[in-house]
């Protein structure tokens, strides 16, 4: 396994220092946002984990490795870069071994920060059980990652593209907890709330990392999902949101996009309709999650 792993100078060091250390995803760079504020972005969410305490690791696959911690360079290329694979617990396999360029979605980002020995993982949103999953079984792996490996997910909810309901059923099903930071109801990516309910509220730090600490200690295999709600000054009204999504929805159904092309394309139309709001609230929620995982990930550490 450890041939596998490459770590950064800043990760080894927070590793060997037994510091805190924060996992990132890099299907965001790749495929949730365009250059050069992919980069910016990525840059910025670093920046806010290391003052809040902690290490940022961005996980990526490149040259036949999983590197924990990109520098500088790694960042820029991979922003940069054209046809990276958008990477997912059945392609780590491959990419590795064809040494392709491979972004980690939520659930292959769980699997290398695990082997890393990393907890705490700070994302945009997760996926879930797309709409009309009950005759297209179009589920996202990301649950099935959470119900089987060891690291907490802070993140703003459900994509709001998703069916919230249902995803909250399986995650139920799997034995997931799903943790409001300092709210009843599981916000909804755009919007700081849904019409559902979370199963535990917390409102600290402290709170949170004793929960994730106890189950872990007890020998209770999975993660946990932490829901954090978009800032109110960079949320978007949810009605809004939700009539664009419907029409994005009857038209890549109308030009034949299914599977793992669904959430770029309905993305994309999301930023377009809303004249590029969305993409400043997606900015705005992945950094408020990033100081909140930073945050929680301090407290893991004590």
């Amino acid at each position: 396994m450890k041939q596998y792993l490459s770590y950064s100078q800043e990760v080894l060091e927070a590793k060997e220092k037994g510091l805190p250390i924060v996992a990132l995803e890099s299907t965001i760079i790749s495929h949730g946002m365009p250059y050069p504020q992919n980069v910016q972005t990525a840059r910025e969410v670093e920046q806010i984990i290391r003052d809040g305490g902690a290490v940022p690791a961005t996980i990526a696959l490149i040259d036949g490795k999983i590197k924990i911690g990109l520098s500088d360079e790694e960042l820029e290329m991979f922003g940069n870069a054209q046809g990276v694979a958008k990477t997912s617990r059945r392609d780590i396999g491959y990419l590795l071994a064809t040494k392709k360029i491979g972004a980690t979605t939520v659930a292959a980002t769980m699997i290398c920060a695990e082997l890393a020995g990393i907890e705490l993982f700070v994302t945009g949103g997760i996926g879930g059980v797309h709409r009309g999953a009950e005759t297209t079984m179009d589920i996202s792996a990301d649950l099935e990652e959470l119900a089987m490996t060891n690291v907490a997910v802070v993140c703003a909810g459900a994509k709001s593209i998703l069916d919230i309901g249902l995803t909250l059923e399986y995650l139920e099903t799997k034995g997931v907890p799903v943790i409001g930071y300092g709210t009843d109801k599981l916000p909804a990516f755009y919007a700081r709330e849904s019409e559902f309910d979370v199963n535990i509220r917390v409102d600290s730090a402290e709170e949170t990392a004793a929960i994730l600490r106890a189950k872990w200690d007890l020998g209770l295999r999975g993660g946990a999902l932490i829901a954090n709600p978009i800032p109110v000054e960079d949320a978007m009204d949810s009605s809004v949101i939700d009539g664009i999504i419907d029409n994005a929805l009857n038209e890549a159904k109308e030009q034949g996009i299914a599977g793992k092309n669904v959430t770029p394309f309905l993305l994309g139309k999301v930023k377009e309709l809303t004249e590029g709001k969305s993409l400043d609230a997606n900015i705005a929620l992945v950094k408020h999650n990033a100081r909140v995982g930073a945050k929680i990930a301090v407290e893991l550490n004590k």
